[in-house]
């Protein structure tokens, strides 16, 4: 196998083996917590754009690859792991880790101390990193790296609908930030018709679908410099709306809040979240590298994250809107995030 680095902005160099496609690659290195599942779902989570990102669990690809789980198109730009199985083991296995890897263009690198990194980067911060095959590195180009249009990059390019199950309950308009597929199913499981729009669409665009709800999906990058920001604050009181993820982070902007970039963000599927009217726990996925304040932020926080307190969910009973940090009712993850979208529903019905 082929000797390969990963050589932080800092000049700290891990050791490992070329895995997926051959080919150097410069990202921000941020490391995802969970177990052996759901790494596919992670992968092809569009809100790592631009992103080299570190597995922590020791073995990964103990089920190979399956199509069908994929939350959307592959837009990391690099992939750390301990261990890669190399002989997947499950009745659904469309064949092995690396091959998806090589297939989807994704350089990556193995046999990497995983946890020194990860103690490394929760100190220090995320920073950016490249993978390549010498440690000889221009640490000013790692330095320099900047992820630019990443929402653009991820989202949808024009309007699809995805119909209701059943019978047409609600009709929602979905702006496409990054979204994971599973937000748009779970959307129609409960009767919606979903519109999808790029996140570059016009107010008046979104106004002639017709819509009766508004839902502002998750995705990458500094929510101020979001392409969809202007359109979220035109319709932010208009409509009911929901926000999830990077959505969350634009409605709270819309609303006259503001947000700051995190240490080393969330990410991963184990993340505590305390709901304060009951005191009830959740065990929830998230990936996001910057936060609400709570300072100024003109709505009411409804839930809040157990390990650092940050902002998780938000109620804006005037505009009739909520949206959660968190992902909820996604594949790969803890499935108890419904009642996100029946209080969303709610909204619309006026209860």
């Amino acid at each position: 196998m082929k000797r390969a680095y990963l050589v932080l902005e800092d000049g700290t160099v891990f050791e490992g083996f070329a895995l997926g496609k051959e080919a150097e690659a410069v990202g921000e290195c941020v490391f995802t917590v969970g177990g052996m599942c759901g790494y596919l779902e992670t992968l092809s989570d569009p809100a790592y754009c631009g992103q080299i990102m570190v597995q922590t669990f020791p073995l990964i690809g103990n089920y190979g690859f399956i199509e069908s789980d994929l939350e959307g198109e592959c837009t990391l730009a690099g992939y750390v792991v301990r261990e890669c199985c190399d002989e997947p083991s499950n009745f659904r296995c469309e064949g092995d880790l690396d091959s998806f890897l090589k297939v989807k263009g994704i350089p990556a690198i193995m046999g990497v101390d995983t946890r020194a990194l990860t103690v490394h980067l929760r100190e220090n911060g995320c920073m950016n990193a490249k993978i390549c095959s010498s440690d000889h590195v221009d640490l000013q180009e790692i330095k320099d790296f900047k992820i630019h249009g990443a929402v653009e990059s991820v989202g949808c390019k024009e309007i699809s609908v995805s119909p209701a199950e059943g019978e047409e309950l609600y009709r929602i308009t979905a702006i496409d930030c990054g979204t994971k597929r599973s937000f748009i199913k779970q959307l129609t499981k409960c009767g919606a018709t979903v519109t999808v729009m790029p996140a570059v669409s016009s107010f008046s665009e979104v106004l002639a679908t017709n819509p009766q709800g508004i839902f502002v999906s998750s995705g990458p990058g500094d929510p101020k410099d979001c392409v969809a920001l202007d359109l979220v604050k035109a319709l932010f009181g208009h409509f009911p709306m929901l926000g999830i993820g990077l959505g969350h982070q634009l409605m709270a902007l819309a609303a006259g809040g503001d947000t700051y970039k995190m240490k080393h963000g969330h990410r991963g599927g184990s993340q505590p979240v305390k709901q304060l009217e009951d005191g009830f726990c959740y065990i929830t996925t998230q990936n996001h590298g910057f936060e609400v304040k709570t300072e100024g932020l003109k709505g009411v926080v409804t839930m809040v994250n157990l390990n650092d307190g940050g902002v998780e969910a938000v109620d804006y009973p005037l505009q009739r809107s909520l949206s959660v940090q968190f992902y909820p009712e996604v594949s790969g993850a803890p499935r108890d995030g419904s009642f996100v979208y029946e209080s969303f529903f709610k909204k619309i019905r006026g209860v």
